[in-house]
């Protein structure tokens, strides 16, 4: 598959990962010491939703677009859609921030970004938006290794995995570098997201996580359709390793989206207990 983020930036799933990314930020950010953020498929930071990729999906009208006139919105999805009026200055949404915009946008004096994009085309693009930015490091490079071999051995870490799920190995790299991370660093922390199309694909996965991770996990799901057609994006998962607990933040953040943005839909936010 030839996958473009530019096509589907701003959509539900987007929201849902960036709500979530954000509260964590916001978490980790409050007090502790110098916190590093890895991103291992940090795309090209930011997205033009009146490009021709956007409007040929229409993905974002349905997702970033809605923002704007989001009522009775919870506070996470507040602080996200004050995150794209800043970008854009207030006025109509043009422009979307993806994930290496939000979380340079976080970082504390002290604090550090390194920013994985392999694609030498999306990465120039990530590069140039990221110009400037002293706390932020771009690599043109397999994200899944870099994460690892970039993570330090002691101290504040948080890996952002959201890989586009275009080869079959996604799944099973995402559990080994998950897994790698902790045993280089036990305290480092993940924010996974997934697709959800399917059940089993999803239990699969977790299960797997939990056989070679040892580590609180929180999983939160947001479906914005029935899981009747497992061709289909049907929704989206973010699975936290680690971190703080934000069940009630995610439980807002899925409820919102699967009833503000879908149709027969649903949420739930539950916990895996470490093996």
């Amino acid at each position: 598959m030839n996958y473009r983020h530019a096509f589907h930036a701003g959509n539900f799933a987007d929201l849902v990962k960036h709500a979530g990314l954000l509260r964590l930020l916001s978490e980790l950010t409050a007090t502790g010491g110098p916190l590093t953020v890895i991103d291992t498929h940090a795309g090209r930071g930011l997205y033009d939703l009146g490009g021709a990729e956007a409007k040929r999906s229409g993905e974002a009208e349905a997702g970033a677009l809605k923002l704007r006139t989001a009522r009775d919105a919870p506070a996470e999805i507040v602080a996200l859609r004050q995150a794209v009026a800043d970008l854009n200055g207030g006025d109509a949404v043009r422009r979307y921030p993806g994930s290496p915009w939000l979380i340079a946008e976080a970082l504390r004096p002290g604090d550090r970004y390194i920013a994985c994009e392999l694609r030498p085309e999306e990465h120039h693009a990530l590069r140039t938006a990221m110009r400037g930015r002293e706390a932020v490091r771009t690599l043109n490079a397999d994200g899944y290794a870099a994460a690892v071999a970039e993570c330090p051995a002691h101290g504040r870490v948080l890996v952002l995995i959201d890989p586009p799920f275009e080869r079959a190995d996604d799944y099973a790299r995402i559990v080994e570098t998950v897994a790698a991370l902790r045993a280089r660093n036990p305290t480092a922390q993940a924010l996974v997201w997934l697709p959800i199309k399917d059940l089993e694909t999803l239990d699969s996965f977790l299960r797997d996580l939990e056989d070679e991770v040892a580590a609180p996990m929180l999983v939160a799901e947001a479906r914005v359709r029935p899981l009747s057609d497992p061709m289909k994006m049907n929704g989206c998962a973010l699975v936290l390793v680690g971190g703080p607990d934000l069940a009630a933040p995610c439980a807002a953040i899925c409820g919102w989206a699967a009833e503000a943005l879908g149709a027969g839909g649903g949420s739930k936010v539950y916990a895996l207990s470490p093996q």
